[in-house]
């Protein structure tokens, strides 16, 4: 009985620490498990995720197909031009019009790495002043996005933004969505997007 109580403990332990799989949400070659929400401009070019604002200015979103409910994301990100941009999490899209939590991505004093709730509650956490020489204007970024439960966190370039605790995210359910804003002017490249389920 003590060795099989001993064999089931090993096994437990084995299972808890076994790696979890990294999925990567973006291929590098074109969009395969995404879905084009509007009519702005979404394209793959030298490896690269391209987001850009087409004739219509109007807002363009690109979301999963799979919905995730808990995960820990990273993306690189690259704005090549002054536009206000963003990755969504537990997200529906209708149309243009989303439902759900956006982790900002915008010019600099813009509080990128902030919380967003879009036809709700508008922010729920603004990026401190501190904070706004963390993002690079120009250069890649690095975001990491880790939402469990009702918990969610964001970091940018290793260092931490955000750390919420909200029960309304905690039932949300959606897809990951980038975001294109309206008013034209936007163009952000994206790349190396891998994503752990937890």
């Amino acid at each position: 009985m003590t060795k099989l109580l001993s064999l089931g403990l090993v096994l437990t332990l084995f299972i808890m620490a076994a790696p979890t799989k990294t999925i990567k949400l973006f291929n590098g070659k074109d969009l395969t498990g995404w879905k084009i929400y509007g009519t702005e401009k979404w394209y793959v070019e030298n490896g690269e995720l391209i987001c850009e604002s087409g004739p219509d200015k109007k807002y363009g979103y690109l979301a999963t197909e799979k919905f995730y409910k808990n995960f820990d994301l990273t993306l690189e990100f690259k704005q090549e031009a002054n536009g206000n941009s963003g990755v969504f999490f537990r997200s529906t899209v209708e149309g243009t019009k989303v439902s759900g939590w956006q982790v900002e991505v915008a010019p600099p004093n813009h509080d990128t790495g902030g919380i967003y709730e879009s036809y709700g509650r508008n922010w729920l956490v603004q990026i401190p002043d501190e904070k706004e020489n963390i993002l690079k204007p120009g250069e890649w970024n690095k975001l990491r996005i880790r939402v469990e439960g009702d918990h969610v966190q964001t970091f940018l370039n290793g260092t931490q933004m955000v750390d919420l605790t909200d029960e309304k995210i905690g039932k949300g359910e959606g897809s990951i969505a980038l975001q294109i804003h309206d008013g034209g002017g936007i163009k952000v490249r994206w790349r190396n997007m891998k994503l752990q389920e937890l």
